[in-house]
């Protein structure tokens, strides 16, 4: 049995890093490896994207639509066929509402600015009853076309995060 303290990488696998600027011995003394001046032998070097004096491609190509950020939702999204392992695997009693914190306190829901929305990728067949911030129109079909029912919230979250 290996012993921890007897763990050691393999032969060749790792390198010593570069020690530069050590001498004229070291092979990587006085210029340190960058040549003799100019821009890339100083520090804080930043030529990234520079293409010479001729106009850059990020500025030569045109730009199209627009991102507004302020409004955007952040959810923290769910897929239908994880909340059915859930269920087939006994964390999710079928009786009970299913709400964003028992999402929560099983591991399926992490933490998001806006709640939880439910998506419909992956099949459920247990019939349940859903409270979450939003869901897809499929997400809602199929859980509908089970029996189960979907209660969204959206409005009374948007006003609890206004508070």
């Amino acid at each position: 049995m290996v012993q921890l303290n007897e763990i050691k990488d393999n032969n060749g696998s790792t390198r010593p890093r570069k020690r530069i600027g050590r001498g004229i011995g070291s092979g990587m003394g006085k210029t340190c490896c960058k040549g003799h001046k100019g821009q890339k032998a100083r520090c804080g070097v930043s030529i990234d994207g520079f293409e010479g004096g001729q106009m850059p491609i990020y500025r030569r190509l045109p730009k199209r639509g627009f991102n507004n950020y302020n409004f955007t939702k952040d959810f923290y999204l769910i897929n239908l066929g994880s909340v059915q392992s859930a269920i087939d695997a006994g964390k999710i009693n079928t009786a009970q509402e299913i709400d964003e914190i028992l999402l929560k306190d099983i591991g399926l829901a992490g933490h998001s600015k806006n709640g939880v929305r439910l998506l419909a990728n992956g099949r459920i067949i247990s019939k349940v009853n859903f409270k979450v911030t939003a869901a897809s129109k499929a997400a809602i079909s199929a859980i509908e076309k089970i029996g189960g029912s979907i209660d969204i919230d959206l409005a009374k979250k948007a006003r609890s995060m206004s508070k």
